[in-house]
């Protein structure tokens, strides 16, 4: 079962629960915003749902409530970013804007990051750079999660890749997408909820096949497209974490259950000009004579409409901008309780 929510009822009440826990106002609003954009777009596991887990790490003591984060300039188009073990959505916001701020004077920005922590949904910060008017690429690394390609342990994180490129007059292009079959926290979500996952997606800690998604966030998620995946996720853990000089080679500390010490997760971003090699006018063109092209593909059976990727997202956040945020049960439930345990009450449903 679920009850509705307005956007700016989570938005307050995940706020709250930041500042309570020791945070400055101004980066508890970017989480909180963060993760309300993520149940916006209807990527739920990466939404508010989240709140307890976050709150937990802050009490143990793992994640800086108040970091410093500190920008240094390494090359021309080049900076790095000391993220102070904060929480990650702060040190990647400011490098996402740096790279931006690098990429108006170059043409291309490029920032690394390390001593952060997990980032939210990578689609907040291609979003943002395309708010500023840029192509971005954004890569992390995390906790292992997959296995490299022939092992049956977790190794490699599910590391998502995120990218963005404004449109025209139709809708940008948006990409987010995690190197497992699966998003790890959609499995999260469906053991929170004790619902089922198919086949194919998960291995028990045995390295038995497993539809108990409980047993699945225990053992091993698997990549998608076989070797590919893995391939992918090998290349993401490279660039942000050997490269950053984050934790990498299934160093990333566990966001769920090791409470041993602070994660040290390694972002990369990338903004590029958009005009670069033509006048942003007729990039725009070519944006929506590319939207308009795959609007008239022959579509396959059963298929309504072909959609760019991040199309259905935005549609999806105009639908619950209007008509209220869907809320689980069992997270209510998890919400109220972190809430009363900081005094503040979770919102009456819409």
């Amino acid at each position: 079962m679920t009850q509705t929510f307005t956007p700016e009822a989570l938005q307050e009440f995940a706020q709250a629960m930041f500042v309570s826990a020791g945070m400055r106002d101004a980066d508890a609003a970017i989480i909180a915003g963060d993760l309300v954009k993520a149940n916006l777009r209807g990527i739920d596991s990466h939404g508010v749902s989240r709140i307890p887990m976050y709150l937990e790490r802050l009490r143990h003591g793992l994640v800086n409530p108040r970091p410093v984060v500190q920008v240094e300039k390494v090359a021309g188009a080049v900076a790095h970013v000391d993220g102070d073990n904060g929480m990650g959505f702060i040190p990647s916001h400011i490098a996402m804007d740096t790279a931006c701020d690098l990429a108006a004077d170059m043409g291309i920005g490029l920032v690394g990051v390390h001593r952060s922590t997990h980032f939210g949904m990578g689609a907040c910060y291609a979003l943002r750079a395309i708010e500023r008017g840029y192509i971005s690429l954004i890569f992390t690394n995390s906790s292992p999660a997959i296995p490299m390609w022939g092992g049956r342990t977790t190794f490699l994180g599910a590391s998502p890749i995120a990218a963005g490129i404004p449109g025209g007059k139709y809708p940008p292009y948006v990409m987010d997408m995690a190197m497992t079959v699966i998003a790890r926290g959609k499995i999260r979500l469906a053991a929170m909820k004790g619902d089922p996952i198919p086949e194919g997606l998960a291995l028990d800690v045995d390295g038995h096949p497993t539809t108990d998604a409980a047993k699945a966030f225990e053992g091993v998620c698997l990549p998608f497209g076989g070797v590919k995946g893995s391939v992918l996720g090998t290349l993401m853990d490279l660039m942000s974490g050997v490269l950053t000089g984050a934790n990498f080679g299934g160093d990333v500390k566990s966001l769920y259950f090791d409470h041993s010490e602070p994660q040290n997760v390694g972002h990369l971003f990338f903004a590029i000009k958009p005009d670069l090699f033509m006048s942003l006018t007729d990039f725009g063109a070519r944006m929506d004579t590319f939207y308009e092209r795959i609007k008239e593909l022959p579509r396959a059976a059963g298929v309504d409409e072909i959609m760019l990727p991040g199309e259905p997202e935005e549609r999806r956040e105009a639908q619950r901008r209007r008509d209220g945020i869907p809320v689980t049960d069992n997270v209510i439930a998890d919400l109220t309780a972190e809430g009363a345990r900081l005094g503040i009450s979770f919102p009456q449903a819409a």
